[in-house]
């Protein structure tokens, strides 16, 4: 429950508050975790290790922050990748940070929602960012994945927020998700995870990633996290995802309309045949 002065609070508040929290992790991750190494009967490699950090963005949160602190101290390379903050820690740090981790509450449907929508986006940057080599796949996923963690602790310390934003955006009084939060909250969740990754200084190209605005890859991991809202909330008939398809194809030039669209999660080949069929006749010049 708010109290009364929380509810008055803006983003920088919210911020410091949310920050100051320990992060906890999917109670799947540990069970994952335990159920491949008893089947292997030894520890996991590191790139096992990565993958299971890079599907829950709590763990992968709370790697990176601990691997940035002992870069800082040795004055290594930013850590970009799940795979790097492993290779930072070793093996035994992140069974014991896993460990020790508390779980979240998985009943808690507006947080499955939308951790569900960022691991749909990493999911969707892994695949869309192989086809151009000049970038790293591992670090527009691992961009991606991150890019709700406002939200998400919005959902597991104050729900009222986003379920306030939720009520306007289904009450029709506000049009679109970013507009409930404004109207609800007084600020955007995606400012809140900025803000957040600078009280944590989480590396520099992280936040450039997820405001999406300066450059290729930029615009990449903003685009994912779009499509995936679109995946979400509409499924493959969501009138977005042909517009979504078009700018992925603009990105990147190389691809085809078919393969685009055959790289969304969970959509049949027919559906995604239609989705690429509609992307390019977005896509062709008028007069066409």
């Amino acid at each position: 429950m708010l109290s009364g002065h929380q509810r008055h609070w803006g983003v920088d508040q919210w911020a410091a508050f949310l920050s100051s929290h320990e992060l906890p992790c999917m109670s799947r991750s540990k069970a994952q975790l335990l159920e491949l190494e008893n089947s292997l009967g030894e520890q996991l490699a590191a790139r096992d290790l990565a993958d299971i950090a890079g599907a829950d963005p709590f763990l992968c949160l709370r790697l990176l922050r601990e691997a940035e602190n002992h870069r800082v101290q040795r004055l290594g390379h930013e850590t970009t990748t799940p795979l790097a903050a492993v290779m930072q820690l070793g093996s035994d740090s992140f069974h014991e940070l896993l460990r020790n981790s508390r779980e979240t509450d998985e009943s808690n449907c507006g947080l499955a929602a939308c951790e569900a929508r960022s691991y749909l986006a990493s999911r969707l940057a892994l695949r869309w960012g192989t086809a151009r080599a000049d970038i790293s796949p591992d670090e527009i996923a691992m961009a991606a994945l991150l890019s709700e963690i406002g939200e998400l602790l919005l959902w597991s310390f104050a729900p009222e927020l986003p379920l306030a934003a939720l009520e306007a955006l289904h009450s029709g009084h506000s049009p679109r998700s970013v507009q409930a939060q404004i109207d609800s909250c007084g600020f955007r969740f995606t400012d809140l995870t900025l803000k957040c990754a600078a009280i944590w200084h989480l590396p520099s190209l992280l936040p450039q990633l997820i405001r999406g605005i300066d450059n290729t890859r930029a615009n990449l991991s903003r685009l994912c996290i779009d499509t995936a809202r679109h995946l979400t909330a509409g499924g493959p008939e969501d009138p977005a995802l042909p517009s979504d398809v078009a700018e992925a194809r603009h990105i990147i030039p190389g691809a085809s309309f078919e393969w685009l669209a055959g790289q969304l999660p969970g959509i049949v080949e027919e559906a995604a045949a239609n989705i690429a069929l509609k992307a390019a006749a977005l896509a062709a010049p008028t007069g066409q």
